[in-house]
């Protein structure tokens, strides 16, 4: 039970020093609305579902997620089989709290697909079963509620598989259309480029392309769009001239293909990660080349040797955040050369065969570093996750302690070598000898320890086992100075 404390909360020399009685400990977990999975360097906040939802045997629920701020809050939403659920990211308590919802047009145990955006004062959702449509909600009156504006099901939408908004250029970008005609549903269509000066009449552009069948998600910025199209692979386009974009290049063929399925480019601009939708197939880490086209440079992932799939990701210039089925929310460090998995939360408790149970989608942009994850079968999930003990301490061969001199009164970090050990022994000695503390680091491969002792000479010593299962001391001196 101590160990999935540790697993839930951050550890910190407050709790670790603490004489918590295990009626406090038992109060604690049964107060916590979360599920205690397998967990490193991930500390889980929240987890909001809704049982009282439709659903099938299959006990299918969620779909995509997304988040977008406004006025200095932070929000979230979510889709269900009835429709789009919309939370505020408490900032006291770390929780979700609801603040409304959004009946879809079409609601049903069917429904396993709904996806978001957000444009100025809207949010544009989607769904891609049975009657739907292009439902537009207004955000101006949050933090109080949400009103559905705009519900449109006619020749431009329907059935939207998945969407994507060039914020800058105000382009919404949609990929597998099933328009309606008179309430009956048309062929599909691999994409179309809608403008949304008019942000609650959109106004198409441009479909296409037209010697493909699908295109199935894409990502867009400054007008140059990455399209993901199925078993046809990548293609890049020049939208600068929406009405006749200019096609750049393609990826066609690569070594460990699938279902080209999702992707995502880093702020820099420099690189390109996608998931194949497929069993057992890996991401690729690829360069975006000048004249854009795209280079696969290697191929990372978990579990992939036992059927794992990964579904949708998100950037930044350094990390990937990856909601892969099954396997819960997983961050790689891209600064490798073969990007390494340093952190990662298991949303989803079952094994199965199946291997497209789970995390489905992720957010990763707010302002706070908070990141969101909807599970198809348990909700969405809150998470922290301290990217700065990567960014700033070094990654070495041996335990690292920083800032070592450290002033008297400030935090020592302390991250294990590799990151590859999230169980060890932690002891602070004084230069004599006497030990000041001593605890155990569970599911994080870091720590801090607040130095509220005397300028002097102390030692720190790390308890570990290696991959052989071996015991391993190792000792570092610690100085703390006026």
């Amino acid at each position: 039970m101590l160990k999935k404390l540790n697993q839930l909360f951050p550890l910190s020399l407050k709790m670790l020093t603490m004489k918590l009685s295990s009626f406090i400990i038992l109060l604690i977990l049964l107060c916590a609305d979360v599920i205690a999975q397998e967990s490193k360097n991930i500390t889980l906040l929240y987890r909001w579902h809704e049982d009282s939802l439709i659903t099938n045997s299959s006990n299918v629920r969620y779909s995509g997620c997304w988040g977008f701020e406004r006025n200095g809050m932070e929000y979230a939403m979510i889709g269900s089989t009835e429709g789009s659920h919309f939370f505020k990211l408490d900032n006291e308590e770390n929780k979700l709290v609801p603040v409304d919802f959004v009946e879809g047009k079409f609601v049903s145990t069917m429904v396993i697909h709904r996806e978001f955006k957000t444009f100025g004062n809207y949010a544009y959702a989607t769904c891609d079963e049975g009657s739907s449509s292009l439902q537009i909600i207004d955000l101006s009156y949050l933090p109080d509620s949400v009103v559905k504006v705009v519900d449109i099901q006619d020749e431009r939408f329907g059935k939207i598989h998945n969407l994507f908004i060039d914020t800058a250029n105000a382009l919404l970008y949609t990929c597998l259309v099933t328009p309606f005609s008179g309430g009956n549903a048309q062929s599909i269509i691999p994409m179309r480029v809608f403008s949304l000066n008019d942000p609650l009449d959109p106004q198409l552009l441009w479909e296409g392309p037209s010697d493909i069948p699908e295109v199935h998600d894409c990502y867009v910025r400054n007008n140059i769009a990455i399209l993901n199209c199925g078993m046809d692979g990548l293609r890049v386009y020049d939208f600068s001239n929406p009405s006749s974009p200019i096609y750049k290049s393609n990826l066609t063929f690569y070594q460990d293909q699938g279902y080209n399925h999702q992707g995502w480019l880093t702020p820099d601009g420099n690189t390109y990660v996608f998931a194949d939708e497929t069993n057992g197939k890996r991401v690729k880490k690829c360069k975006l080349e000048d004249d854009l086209s795209i280079e696969v440079q290697v191929s990372f992932g978990t579990e992939w040797e036992n059927g794992s799939i990964p579904h949708n990701i998100m950037c930044s210039n350094e990390f990937a955040f990856i909601a892969y089925y099954n396997e819960g929310l997983r961050v790689f460090d891209l600064r490798y050369g073969t990007p390494k998995e340093i952190a990662h939360y298991d949303t989803y408790p079952e094994e199965n065969i199946f291997k497209m149970n789970g995390a489905w989608g992720v957010y990763s942009q707010y302002s706070s570093g908070r990141i969101i994850i909807s599970d198809r079968q348990y909700g969405l999930f809150l998470f922290a996750f301290n990217k700065e003990i990567f960014l700033d301490l070094p990654d070495t061969d041996q335990f690292t302690v920083y800032p070592n001199p450290v002033f008297e009164g400030e935090t020592v970090l302390l991250r294990a070598p590799k990151d590859e050990n999230s169980e060890f022994n932690v002891e602070l000695l004084s230069a004599d000898g006497k030990k000041l503390i001593e605890f155990d680091v569970i599911g994080q491969s870091f720590c801090e320890i607040p130095m509220s002792y005397a300028p002097g000479t102390y030692f720190l010593k790390f308890t570990y086992e290696n991959y052989l299962g071996d015991a391993i001391l190792e000792t570092k001196k610690l100085i703390i100075q006026n």
